[in-house]
């Protein structure tokens, strides 16, 4: 039997999420299965992840900023004055709490799966990947590449995506988050030259 219930876990967002973003999550959660097989991980988990990485999107503006008050989550000058970053960190504790998954590593891969962060583990690296290159998305550029990159280099795939994120955040003015810069920053070195990584660790 697995250790996640599945079942309820889609009936749960399917109420909670509207039709466009449950069908990303799903999609989401199948890419993170395929990656999570490549990667050798446990798949069920990288599906679950995959699954609750938006579980905290749907909510309003003002409904984030009293739950992250609730929980005691402590906010950042660019969260609050981009309250779509916000679903990232509060979905942890939505995840907990109305999924019923407290596990650490989920919980991670949630968190990050905006931003994502300098060494990031295999199953944070998945999702975030997973979140840009899932079938449903609309076309982007280089996306052809960056999946391609996802099941040989995925630290490459994360190099890609944090680029392009930056370049389409300067070009339409938007509030970059500090963890985007520094992603790219260290996933471009960690793929520059001859010494690419594949992510394995």
């Amino acid at each position: 039997m697995s250790e996640y219930d599945i079942s309820s876990i889609k009936k749960k967002l399917k109420k909670s999420l509207d039709k466009n973003r449950y069908k990303h999550t799903k999609g989401v959660a199948e890419a993170a299965r395929y990656l999570a097989m490549r990667y050798g991980i446990d798949h069920e988990k990288a599906y679950t992840a995959g699954l609750l990485h938006d579980c905290a999107k749907c909510f309003s503006d003002a409904e984030k900023l009293s739950l992250c008050d609730e929980f005691g989550i402590v906010l950042s000058k660019e969260e609050l004055d981009n309250p779509a970053l916000i679903h990232a960190k509060l979905g942890p504790y939505i995840a907990a709490r109305d999924y019923g998954i407290d596990d650490e590593e989920i919980a991670d891969a949630i968190r990050y799966h905006t931003t994502g962060k300098k060494g990031m583990n295999i199953l944070e690296k998945i999702i975030y990947v997973a979140d840009y290159i899932e079938p449903g998305r609309e076309p982007l550029p280089r996306i052809d590449a960056i999946r391609k990159a996802a099941f040989t280099v995925i630290d490459k795939a994360i190099a890609m995506i944090s680029e392009d994120s930056l370049k389409y955040l300067e070009k339409k003015g938007g509030v970059i988050d500090p963890n985007t810069k520094e992603v790219f920053e260290f996933y471009n070195k960690e793929t520059s030259g001859n010494g690419e990584e594949n992510g394995e660790a």
